[in-house]
């Protein structure tokens, strides 16, 4: 019996350097599924107007019509902008990326939406390596969308590149923080961030679900492009979930 082939698009921010190698590891294995990757210009997150202009439609969607040329079954904006932008700014999108190619799309923030609602999860811990007033305005567009922050750490980076940086245990520390703060979920927001290696210990540790931008970005693109989640359950328990059937209930 053959397998059928299922390719992932992602669109990554140019200064990212982990959500490739961390969706390729993650994919390692699984029979049939490929992640392809197509790049457009990202350097700092703030909140001025050159940082925010990075992330103009103008400027992504030709990326999405590159991923098109490799006939992906879905495409996944994988970046979280929307989560300063607002929520908003990503549903435009993914709209705009399936009338320009007939393909399913999400983003990383809308999966990670996706994800605390699937799991039903009320006290929401928001870990991220950004500024304070980014981190303030996350905590906003959050809680518009009846999801407000329960608890959060940041670092205070601008920087894009520095942000994959950041070691394990540094995010692993933040996790706990927020923890212990009473979070009964928590979403590593930020695509540049390796947190996904953590997922499935810390969520034995700590007994919550841990959410990783990258892993929750992967779950969603992978459910959309009809592909088998569970095939990722050893990551954490979100793929163990399914952001369709839940909200077939709600």
């Amino acid at each position: 019996m053959s397998i059928q082939r299922k390719r992932l698009g992602m669109m990554t921010p140019s200064s990212n350097s982990v959500l490739e190698p961390v969706t390729s590891s993650m994919l390692h294995g699984v029979a049939g599924v490929t992640a392809h990757f197509s790049r457009f210009r990202v350097t700092e997150i703030a909140l001025d107007a050159a940082a925010l202009n990075q992330f103009d439609a103008s400027v992504m969607l030709p990326a999405a019509d590159l991923l098109a040329d490799a006939k992906v079954d879905a495409i996944a904006w994988n970046g979280t902008s929307a989560s300063w932008l607002g929520i908003g700014r990503d549903r435009s999108l993914c709209e705009a990326i399936a009338a320009r190619t007939d393909i399913p799309a999400t983003t990383s923030t809308l999966a990670c939406i996706d994800a605390v609602r699937a799991l039903g999860a009320g006290r929401v811990g928001l870990v991220s390596p950004y500024t304070d007033d980014v981190q303030r305005r996350i905590g906003e567009v959050w809680a518009e969308e009846g999801i407000a922050p329960h608890a959060e750490r940041h670092l205070g980076l601008r920087d894009n590149f520095s942000f994959g940086e950041v070691t394990p245990a540094t995010i692993a520390d933040m996790i706990r923080a927020v923890a212990a703060d009473g979070a009964d979920a928590v979403v590593i927001l930020c695509t540049n961030l390796d947190g996904a290696a953590l997922a499935a210990a810390l969520e034995r540790e700590l007994g919550i679900a841990v959410l990783d931008s990258v892993a929750v970005t992967l779950w969603r693109t992978l459910e959309l492009a009809g592909g088998d989640i569970a095939a990722l359950a050893a990551w954490g328990r979100i793929f163990l979930t399914s952001a369709i059937i839940r909200r077939r209930h709600l």
